[in-house]
């Protein structure tokens, strides 16, 4: 992936505005995470600190390093989750989800698609309903809008409590 100073501003201003609340008159702004989440007072040491060594850098952990959201599915041995990546001006949230099957295969992973966002709507068995906020490119004018689209999300079980062998994404309202 090439570094784009462009894409790279963009992306920073973006971030900027989505964290950011508008603070009472005369007070400074506050990232929006700080005003609904209260601080607990910094801890004192009580020991001599351990040196870390940085992990070996295996493609399996570089790409689970740039996950960004887990939402387990309630019931189900499945969960949603996204990864960051892409052009962070047109989406970046690659969105899966995934299957366990046991600890000798690990997952069975699906992409859902690549979002801004998504908000879980509800859910039910071998089913998941989204709200979908994503960027849209109009060609006609080339500037980028977002739009929201509800998607549901659906599997069948497989026999003997076997991970599904498809999944599907249908348009909904």
């Amino acid at each position: 992936m090439r570094f784009s100073p462009i894409a790279a501003t963009t992306a920073a201003l973006l971030l900027t505005a989505c964290n950011f609340v508008a603070a009472p008159e005369g007070k400074a702004e506050a990232p929006a995470e700080a005003a609904a989440t209260p601080q607990a007072a910094p801890l004192t040491a009580s020991g001599a600190p351990v040196a870390l060594t940085a992990a070996e850098a295996e493609d399996g952990l570089q790409w689970a390093a740039g996950v960004v959201r887990v939402d387990q599915v309630p019931g189900e041995s499945a969960k949603l989750f996204g990864v960051a990546g892409g052009d962070p001006a047109m989406n970046g949230l690659q969105t899966y989800i995934a299957f366990f099957q046991n600890p000798n295969d690990g997952w069975v992973v699906y992409p859902i698609g690549d979002f801004l966002d998504y908000t879980v709507l509800s859910h039910a068995n071998g089913r998941i309903d989204l709200d979908i906020h994503e960027s849209d490119y109009n060609e006609a004018t080339g500037h980028i809008g977002d739009r929201h689209r509800k998607v549901i999300v659906q599997w069948t079980q497989g026999a003997n409590d076997e991970v599904p062998t498809a999944v599907t994404v249908t348009p909904a309202q």
